[in-house]
């Protein structure tokens, strides 16, 4: 990797020069030559709705008192996927949260809290699928990470859940200015850790996320949950029965 390329540091989210970055070269990874020449060779987790349980619905349970449908029609309408996924492509929470104030000021106080309560949205990690992690990182398969989240966010992920450290590399959309399905955010993703596609198998909740990796050659697997992930893993070789 060369030192003037761009990672994300684990501890901080902060995106920085490599040298100062928490991040491992391929040559380190693989042991400087193809640890599995014929098979796959690395892993890529998504991290919300794969590895942990992200919801808005764990605040706003809170805010709307149990009136869930009170709750439904305000993230359907005000605080959007759509409005969220900006902050993923880069866009800053202070931005966000000016430009939706005025849009509806009688909801500030719920539309601050997205920002300023944003780690009140992080469930438990999934155990089954740490379980799986902790497996492959025992057979010493590199493993990444390839995330849709706000560079602010991020680090309130890091420093929670200790399994963050197990990554050879992370790539935070909002670190990059792009966010999956964007194609470019994987092949950035593939040419900072020095990852052939085909030898890189790509998990993901999203179908159109893991349909974008496949079309990059990479090998896509769409994340229903943590057993039918094992098996995808089994019948690719990279866990034992």
């Amino acid at each position: 990797m060369r030192s003037n390329e761009i990672g994300i540091d684990l501890r901080t989210g902060a995106r920085v020069s490599t040298s100062e970055a928490s991040v491992t070269s391929p040559g380190d990874v693989l042991g400087g030559h193809d640890r599995r020449a014929d098979g796959l060779q690395a892993v890529v987790f998504d991290l919300g709705g794969v590895c942990i349980d992200w919801d808005p619905r764990h605040l706003y349970r809170k805010l709307f008192d149990g009136d869930e449908a009170a709750m439904e029609r305000f993230l359907a309408e005000v605080c959007t996927t759509d409005w969220n996924a900006e902050q993923d492509a880069g866009r800053s929470w202070a931005e966000a949260v000016e430009r939706l104030t005025r849009e509806y000021p009688d909801s500030r106080v719920l539309i601050e809290a997205y920002h300023e309560r944003w780690p009140e949205m992080l469930g438990g990690a999934f155990d089954d699928t740490i379980e799986i992690l902790d497996q492959l990182r025992k057979e010493c398969i590199p493993l990444f990470a390839l995330t849709n989240m706000s560079a602010e966010t991020f680090p309130f992920v890091a420093l929670r859940f200790p399994f963050v450290e197990w990554f050879a590399g992370i790539v935070v959309s909002g670190a990059e200015g792009i966010r999956k399905p964007d194609p470019r955010i994987y092949r950035l993703l593939l040419e900072r850790y020095g990852l052939r596609p085909e030898a890189t198998a790509f998990v993901d909740d999203v179908a159109e996320n893991v349909a974008a990796a496949d079309s990059l050659s990479m090998v896509g697997l769409h994340f229903r949950g943590g057993s039918g992930l094992r098996q995808d893993l089994v019948r690719l070789g990279l866990l034992a029965d």
